[in-house]
């Protein structure tokens, strides 16, 4: 083995650390949760780098990467409002937002082939973000700090950052739709 296929290994930890950072909110345990968290939330800078940095890049990565994320950003948001430590709303938006995206890729997939994606800014932005308010609310559970200013904010930036990628990615692949159906020939 190579080191090209180190950040598809630190996408699978990802995976692998789901499970000890949900059960550890759903038992109040949040000192042991901001850490386990925290190594998560790197890992998923450090694969970006490492892959575009060395042309580490794969295709199992490009499929990897991004259900890595899902799967511990949906579980940890449904595990901080399970244990009252975030707004049910704010999850509800996060979750909506994703499975609008991943129906619409579903449907592009299905209706008119391959779907070339990439992460947008606003998407890389909107994960962000969603990582600060998780260790955010995390650490406040733990320490009591940074305060519920500071979560309010990271909320809000939540809020903002997740409706703004999803009409954004519902924008341009309903464009590239169109103009897919039409250089389609017609039967």
């Amino acid at each position: 083995m190579t080191l090209r296929f180190l950040p598809n290994l630190l996408c699978i930890l990802r995976m692998l650390l789901v499970y000890p950072v949900a059960h550890g909110i759903l038992l109040g345990h949040y000192a042991g949760v901001l850490a386990i968290f925290a190594l998560a939330a790197f890992t998923d800078g450090l694969d970006g780098f490492l892959a575009k940095r060395f042309a580490w890049s794969s295709e199992l990565g490009k499929h990897l990467d991004p259900l890595a994320d899902k799967l511990l950003l949906v579980t940890v948001f449904v595990c901080l409002s399970l244990a009252k430590l975030a707004p049910w709303w704010l999850t509800a938006t996060v979750l909506l937002r994703d499975v609008l995206i991943v129906a619409g890729a579903i449907a592009y997939r299905v209706l008119l082939g391959p779907i070339q994606g990439q992460p947008t800014p606003q998407s890389k932005l909107n994960t962000f973000c969603q990582i600060m308010f998780c260790l955010a609310v995390v650490a406040e559970a733990a320490y009591q700090w940074p305060g519920q200013e500071t979560i309010t904010v990271l909320g809000a930036l939540v809020f903002l950052t997740t409706a703004v990628s999803g009409l954004d990615y519902v924008l341009v692949y309903s464009r590239r739709a169109v103009l897919a159906a039409r250089a389609q020939p017609s039967g």
